[in-house]
């Protein structure tokens, strides 16, 4: 059963020593860190940690960051798989955090379609009162200096997944176009889809800390709370 969940961005300076003594990325983890413990707080028995990848799989849980493939510090990753971006930059929020139960690790392909990504969030949240942490960037296309370039598409895109996620709006969350969000570079699509499966019919109430695009990607800060709490 879900009974919260956050979303957050999974850009590199989020993970530790990216960008040096400077820590830039330090205001954006403190929004993440805050709508980690706010979902944490009905006090789940479990977080499962979403984020989009190459496959759709679970990962072991002892999987390493992998802070070197983006220009982290090689010493901290030790031999052995290691996550992809998305689940790399969750497990250091988690880390940081207060949470030291149980953690599932599940990445989504970013092709998958909305039905099969409905699917794995029902599945994710079966049996005990799970939070679940959803990682996703909206779109990469925000500007003339964006990874993408600028694409004015994104912009109602974008604006429209922010309406739905500040509201919990599974409708519009899982009609989110794949096509679409793969032309804008919008990383969030499979896992936002992800979390609207894992709610299903459930009322919930969504509260929107960030959203913002400093570097031609929108970065959303989202909490959700369902009307039951695990205790």
């Amino acid at each position: 059963m879900l009974v919260s969940a956050a979303v957050c961005p999974h850009p590199p300076l989020l993970l530790p020593g990216l960008t040096g003594s400077a820590d830039v990325g330090a205001p954006l983890r403190a929004t993440c860190l805050q709508a980690v413990e706010e979902a944490l707080a009905p006090g789940p028995e479990r977080v499962v940690l979403v984020g989009g990848a190459d496959s759709t799989r679970t990962w072991d849980s002892t999987a390493s960051v992998d802070g070197p493939a983006y220009g982290g510090p090689g010493s901290s990753a030790p031999a052995g798989p290691r996550l992809p971006l998305s689940l790399s930059v969750g497990r250091t929020l988690l880390d940081a955090s207060s949470w030291s139960g149980d953690v599932v690790l599940q990445s989504v392909a970013v092709d998958a379609p909305p039905e099969e990504c409905g699917r794995l969030g029902a599945a994710l949240v079966q049996g005990a009162p799970t939070t679940l942490l959803v990682m996703g960037d909206g779109s990469a296309r925000r500007g003339l200096k964006a990874p993408g370039y600028l694409d004015e598409r994104a912009f109602p895109f974008d604006d429209r997944a922010v309406q739905a996620l500040s509201c919990a709006d599974v409708e519009t969350l899982s009609a989110l176009d794949p096509g679409a969000a793969a032309d804008l570079l919008v990383a969030g699509r499979a896992p936002w889809q992800v979390l609207a499966g894992a709610l299903g019919r459930r009322p919930a109430a969504g509260r929107l800390l960030l959203a913002d695009d400093p570097f031609g990607v929108l970065y959303l800060v989202v909490t959700w709370r369902t009307s039951g709490c695990a205790r």
